[in-house]
């Protein structure tokens, strides 16, 4: 049984053709181009899913994170022009650390290239497996909800932002929040209490963009300008998308306190936070208790 990274060309082969499909198929598909056996293919883990189905789920989460096929709706699938050409470079063998090349999303280098969680796969002992394990669900989790904001409408990403930092702390005693978004807003989409008592205020702007959207630095300048149109200080600036390095820079040099969420930030918080995401499994780890014993 290859490890998961042995589907990751299987995977890119069978979405050459442009066909868009759905992740019961690819099971199928990428298992049959991978050539595994009738035994092979019935190796079940002990949480009953089968392991091929298991390693070449790990194999499309991570070819999704790295751009490499693109997931056009819930459990679908098609390869894009970075698949296509990691495919024409390594037609043979693809790994992690080409698809990660500045080591994001990339195991740890104690760890063999299995993701399994079995042990026999890995370096990694039980509770590093756990770890990694929810790591990587929740990269992939990640991916999901910024695709699911960007199909929604603006006024549903602003409202979300604003429950996210009410989650994380500001709103002050009573939460007080207004969305301000639409005609007339004056350049922000939210207002927020950033303390307690209500004595200083945050302003915020939420822009809904595609992923290969870049927010430049004259979109921060105007956010900047609006702050002022409101003799405001400080201001948080979230985007689907990312920000240009001269965005990033503005922002830190201007006098004003502006805050800058990129897509992938704002992902991690909501996941942190508890925001648009709901607890799937809750596991209890135990150790010894070495009091007991003396």
């Amino acid at each position: 049984m290859p490890v998961w990274e042995g589907f990751l060309v299987p995977v890119l082969e069978v979405l050459s053709d442009g066909v868009e499909r759905g992740r019961r198929e690819m099971f199928q598909l990428a298992a049959d181009r991978a050539g595994l056996t009738e035994e092979q293919r019935s190796e079940v883990l002990d949480s009953g899913q089968t392991k091929a189905n298991n390693r070449i789920g790990w194999a499309l989460s991570a070819l999704a994170r790295s751009g490499a096929i693109d997931r056009p709706s819930r459990g679908r699938y098609v390869i894009s022009e970075r698949g296509r050409a990691l495919l024409a470079e390594y037609p043979t063998v693809l790994t992690q650390r080409v698809l990660f090349p500045d080591g994001r999303g990339r195991r740890k280098a104690s760890s063999s290239a299995s993701t399994t969680g079995e042990a026999e796969d890995s370096a990694l002992d039980p509770l590093e497996q756990v770890d990694e394990g929810v790591t990587r669900y929740n990269a992939d989790v990640a991916v999901q909800l910024l695709e699911r904001l960007r199909a929604q409408e603006p006024a549903f990403l602003e409202q979300a932002v604003l429950d996210l930092l009410v989650a994380m702390g500001y709103g002050g005693a009573d939460k007080r929040v207004q969305r301000l978004g639409g005609s007339g807003d004056g350049g922000v989409d939210g207002v927020i209490d950033q303390d307690a008592l209500g004595l200083d205020r945050v302003y915020v702007q939420a822009k809904r963009y595609a992923a290969d959207n870049t927010v430049g630095r004259e979109t921060i300048q105007a956010f900047v300008g609006a702050l002022h149109g409101q003799h405001a200080t400080r201001g948080i600036f979230i985007t689907t998308s990312r920000f240009s390095a001269g965005a990033e820079e503005y922002a830190k040099g201007i006098n004003a306190r502006v805050i800058l969420i990129d897509g992938e930030r704002l992902a991690r918080l909501m996941i942190r936070y508890g925001v648009g995401v709901q607890t799937k499994h809750t596991y209890r780890l135990v150790e010894i208790d070495e009091d007991f014993f003396e």
